[in-house]
């Protein structure tokens, strides 16, 4: 099974060599990309938040336990977060597409740069991934949920199963600019858990492209927590950065 797998990937490299998704360059493996492309963006790679991953400043010498102060002041719930880059003119040249164009072929490459940035994270006690979800609406009329897609490769790697219908969501307008405090109210009450027993006792890791002012994942571990999670962690393929 193993070597006609390989074979029939060798066909089709030839048939359509593997590019480089933004800029067409040659690359050895579909999904990644050039190194000029790579260099461009913004990876957290650096001393970071130990609970929620925001990125420090990379010319100080930090203690790896070291917390930014709203992880350090109790407001960030989730046991902890990954990203794998910062949301900037670079990284959101993969993500919008992804997100709102239909090109699904950049989820391998988000998908494994997001297992990357779960380096320093034991996730041997995880039990499920978990996209999050999208309303029927939204889902209807973008065709796919992106968070899903990007679930599936994680997952895999991880060795866990993922969970797509656990956790409903109502159709909001979409948040777009909104500040944080206007992200948190317009998602409140949004998510409804519909199978608990899928979810009580488990150790959830949340899935989503962007994590802009984390009030997504925040209203999801509520709920899920309320549910009976043992634990909520999350992981994006990049976030936003300010000035905190």
């Amino acid at each position: 099974m193993v070597i006609c797998r390989k074979f029939f990937q060798r066909i089709l490299d030839f048939i359509y060599p593997p590019v480089c998704p933004l800029c067409n360059t040659g690359v050895s493996t579909h999904g990644e990309l050039c190194a000029d492309c790579w260099t461009a963006i913004n990876w957290i790679d650096g001393p970071k938040c130990k609970r929620c991953g925001y990125p420090f400043a990379g010319e100080y010498d930090y203690d790896t336990d070291m917390l930014c102060p709203i992880c350090a002041s109790g407001k960030n719930e989730l046991d902890w977060v990954r990203s794998a880059c910062v949301y900037d003119n670079a990284s959101k040249q993969i993500m919008l597409p992804f997100k709102h164009c239909g090109k699904i072929k950049y989820a391998r490459f988000m998908a494994n740069a997001m297992i990357w940035a779960l380096r320093d994270k034991d996730v041997h006690n995880i039990d499920v991934v978990m996209p999050v979800p999208l309303a029927w609406r939204r889902l209807f009329h973008r065709g796919y949920n992106q968070a899903a897609l990007l679930a599936q490769p994680i997952a895999r790697a991880i060795g866990v199963r993922v969970d797509y219908d656990s956790v409903h969501r109502k159709y909001r307008p979409d948040m777009g600019h909104k500040t944080a405090a206007a992200r948190a109210k317009n998602i409140r009450g949004v998510f409804t858990v519909v199978h608990p027993d899928k979810i009580r006792g488990k150790h959830i890791l949340l899935i989503d492209d962007v994590m802009t002012s984390g009030a997504t994942f925040a209203e999801l571990y509520k709920v899920l927590k309320k549910a009976g999670a043992a634990s909520v962690a999350g992981v994006s393929f990049c976030r936003v950065v300010r000035t905190i």
